[in-house]
């Protein structure tokens, strides 16, 4: 994997433009790259992630597929085994249902079914989570089984300038990687990006606010609202640690631990449901390597166990806010 280059010259864009961005400069730097989905050619995408990729390399490179998620998935598996490096978009991560079997029974297996002889260097995007009222299994946030799936990394980007490094790194990692991309961030946020080729690397947290007060462990999505929570504690004088764990597997324990043993108090922010979630998880590792430096319970800020509301004006009391984050922060912090 090559290094970050640190660039001089940056541009604004949000997180759609630089994910587009990266998959222009993957196809370009690599002749093995190839692009594939449902809508990714003509249209560009649902979100237009793939805008002008089909124009610019042309059909053989970035090319729709039926609607068949299962093989899509397979597909992707047979490219990488002969030497490619498939880059396949789900339309919506709540459509991947279909394709587990390829993805429990063969994405991660290879390397381990053939003794490392082979591998599959293939990258699964996907958009994830609610915020922007779409409708049923439009807003799903299945990064827990996917996290369950040996032999697979899970990647969640939370900003544009972290998720074209992200997803480059994730195009050149010779193993499969989940890259799931926040609905609500598309259009949601803009940063300075640095313009060129750069990756980032996988399996490292990175803590994007400093605090002595309480750590808040999220990713995706969930960084804004826990910075949002940060913002408001620190006018009443409480400073949170706010760390994105942007990657999820592997998971950076080390970090995570780092931080609880400074704040001695952790909440674990995710919108997917609550029982089961990754952040359980992340609770986990805290007990089993932390336990000792904890002043308060692990406390879970979640979706809630049912469907995500569909076209719902509701949707803002399942998704984890800002508001609930305080909440339980004001709970670990009475403990």
């Amino acid at each position: 994997m090559s290094a970050i280059v640190p660039e001089t010259q940056t541009r604004v864009l949000n997180l759609v433009q630089a994910v587009n961005e990266a998959l222009d400069l993957a196809l370009e730097r690599d002749p093995r790259v190839l692009l594939f989905g449902e809508d990714v050619g003509r249209m560009g995408g649902v979100f237009r992630a793939s805008d002008g990729l089909q124009a610019k390399y042309g059909e053989h490179r970035v090319f729709d597929t039926p609607l068949a998620e299962s093989g899509i998935v397979g597909y992707g598996i047979g490219l990488a085994l002969a030497g490619m490096r498939p880059v396949a978009e789900i339309q919506f991560a709540g459509f991947l249902y279909p394709a587990l079997d390829q993805i429990l029974s063969h994405l991660g297996r290879y390397r381990h079914r053939t003794r490392g002889r082979y591998s599959i260097p293939m990258v699964i995007r996907a958009p994830y989570g609610g915020g922007v009222h779409t409708p049923e299994q439009h807003a799903d946030s299945p990064e827990a089984v996917l996290c369950h799936v040996p032999g697979v990394k899970v990647v969640i980007p939370s900003s544009p300038e972290r998720a074209k490094g992200l997803l480059l790194s994730a195009i050149e990692d010779p193993d499969p990687v989940f890259f799931l991309e926040a609905i609500k961030l598309y259009r949601g946020v803009k940063a300075e990006v640095p313009e060129g080729y750069y990756t980032l690397p996988l399996g490292k947290a990175r803590i994007v606010r400093e605090g002595e007060a309480a750590s808040l462990f999220c990713y995706g999505g969930m960084v804004e609202v826990c910075q949002k929570a940060a913002e408001v504690a620190a006018r009443e004088g409480v400073e949170l640690e706010v760390v994105d764990l942007e990657s999820l597997t592997p998971l950076d324990t080390e970090t995570i631990v780092g931080s609880v043993q400074k704040t001695g108090r952790a909440v674990v922010v995710y919108e997917a449901m609550r029982t089961g979630g990754f952040g359980a998880e992340v609770a986990a590792r805290i007990a089993e390597e932390a336990i000792d430096f904890l002043q308060a319970p692990i406390l879970r800020v979640a979706g809630w166990d049912a469907p995500y509301p569909p076209f719902s004006a509701v949707e803002h009391y399942y998704r984890p806010d800002a508001k609930r984050v305080l909440e339980a922060v004001r709970k670990v912090l009475r403990h």
